[in-house]
């Protein structure tokens, strides 16, 4: 049965034992999860547990072993997904030679984004001390809140990004965080690879747990502590933090 044959509404993406090898090394193992509308779900784990390996396989730049990719029920092919969702991956710095202002344009014109969400980006990423500069010049901070700011210009309605607050203070961090909040509220599906538990527990509605390239554990913060207690038959957890530990 297809993630869309039941009588309840699909999601709008579901994933379904996907697999990923390197010759013998298993990157991803029969990793299964849903992404629900107009959440913010963290994909929380530790460096090298597969998360940016899954979001590269699921934003179709890398090509996987086995599993299947659904919207509304139906299968979604690798040359399909830039229609349904858009990558921002960790650590880049686009047209190094180009402005933040001319880069915020330029994903407006050519992916056709909303205008009237530039003004928004703009404040809420504090991007309006460094618009005339060039990326290639920028902070990292700065560059990770200006390329934030290009994801959130673009119409697809799955965003994933990969590590949004690294490079960021904690004051950032939260302002950030809040940012996200808001395009999330305003419709738009959020998929977050976090490395930092805390970071992702201020943000996040539901986590997807994955350690060695299988996921340990989905759902909400609630719903996680109480399957950590049962598994472990102690007291239930305090912390997000100590739920991982629980369940990986």
């Amino acid at each position: 049965m297809s993630p869309g044959d039941s009588t309840s509404r699909p999601p709008p993406l579901a994933v379904s034992g996907l697999t990923k090898t390197y010759g013998p090394l298993v990157a991803l193992d029969r990793v299964s999860f849903t992404i629900r509308r107009g959440e913010v779900l963290g994909l929380i784990g530790p460096n090298g547990a597969g998360k940016t390996t899954l979001f590269e396989c699921l934003a179709g730049l890398l090509p996987v072993d086995k599993g299947t990719v659904w919207v509304g029920g139906q299968p979604l092919r690798a040359r399909d997904r830039k229609a349904r969702l858009f990558y921002v991956p960790d650590g880049i710095g686009p047209w190094p030679a180009q402005t933040v202002r001319w880069a915020l344009d330029f994903m407006i014109g050519f992916f056709g984004g909303p205008p009237e969400r530039r003004a928004e980006v703009i404040e809420r990423f504090d991007l309006a001390p460094f618009l005339d500069a060039r990326i290639g010049t920028l902070s990292k901070g700065q560059r990770k809140r200006a390329v934030l700011a290009l994801g959130l210009l673009t119409p697809q309605p799955l965003l994933l990004a990969d590590e949004p607050f690294d490079g960021l203070d904690l004051r950032q961090t939260q302002q950030i965080g809040v940012a996200l909040r808001a395009h999330a509220a305003a419709g738009r599906t959020l998929f977050l690879s976090i490395h930092s538990i805390s970071d992702a527990a201020r943000v996040c509605d539901r986590f997807i747990l994955l350690s060695g390239g299988l996921v340990c554990g989905e759902g909400t913060l609630d719903e996680l502590t109480s399957a950590a207690a049962e598994r472990s038959g102690q007291p239930r957890a305090s912390s997000l933090e100590d739920v991982f530990l629980a369940l990986t």
